[in-house]
């Protein structure tokens, strides 16, 4: 059966969309088949893959609200064995529809199950809230990875977080782990970063991974492009370093690197 990892952040702009489309995009390049599951009503998985969201017709809401299976949404993307399961804007109202009905907080899990023979890896990218979005997403989710931001409120709402989680496996999604946390925006010019990153691996221990990603021009470029880094830059320092956390994600030997001590673009 595939892994269901959740990609999940209450907090804006820690590169979680960002995380999302390259993990996905590695993953498959390493010869695993992914679907990734645009679950934030702002769709900016689905446009960063190059699909205007104004054109999807069927989205996972209509997932959520049992309108369609999940294999009825699913599109093909530029990578092979890459899939993606779109968001628009009607998302934005299953909160609201959903929430009188009994075992709301399954909803994705129950689509998920129906497809997960079908797929190494599903990899969810949540919206950056705790509603019942994210929530679906905990609940249909094995792990989670968490990103930060390696700036000043680094840790501000990871307190939340880590709340929400616990409450979750008590009473959701028992078997619920964190997969990883990983450190994003990093800039090791300055002495802020290496802080953060420092105390972020205080906070959570062997549970950072050690692939660090980069403050850089270029991954910031290519969702206007519709592409995953992998397609847009594959050379860029961010790119070499996504590839990197997939070999980590995949349990594979991290070669030495020259851009351990990377210095951003």
């Amino acid at each position: 059966m595939g892994k269901i990892i959740a990609i999940c952040n209450q907090k804006g702009g820690t590169g979680k969309t960002t995380s999302s489309i390259n993990i996905a995009a590695y993953l498959a390049l390493a010869q695993k088949k992914i679907l990734l599951v645009d679950l934030d009503p702002q769709a900016n998985a689905t446009s960063g893959l190059g699909i205007n969201q104004h054109n999807v017709q069927k989205s996972t809401y209509h997932t959520l609200l049992e309108e369609l299976e999940l294999k009825e949404i699913i599109q093909t993307t530029p990578i092979e064995n890459f899939f993606l399961a779109p968001s628009n804007l009607d998302l934005t109202g299953a909160e609201v529809e959903l929430v009188g009905t009994m075992g709301r907080e399954y909803r994705l899990k129950r689509a998920l199950t129906k497809e997960k023979d079908n797929f190494d890896f599903i990899i969810i990218d949540s919206p950056p809230s705790l509603g019942l979005l994210t929530i679906n997403a905990l609940c249909s989710a094995d792990s989670i990875i968490i990103p930060v931001q390696c700036e000043y409120y680094a840790l501000e709402g990871l307190t939340q977080l880590a709340n929400t989680i616990k409450l979750v496996q008590e009473n959701l999604n028992p078997s619920l782990t964190i997969e990883g946390v990983l450190l994003t925006m990093a800039d090791f010019r300055t002495n802020l970063t290496k802080e953060v990153v420092q105390e972020v691996r205080n906070y959570f221990k062997e549970k950072v991974y050690k692939t660090v990603i980069p403050r850089s021009i270029r991954l910031t470029e290519a969702p206007s492009f519709g592409k995953p880094i992998a397609l847009y830059d594959k050379d860029s320092i961010g790119a070499l370093k996504y590839a990197e956390l997939a070999k980590e994600i995949l349990g594979l030997p991290l070669t030495e690197s020259r851009l351990d001590n990377l210095q951003g673009e």
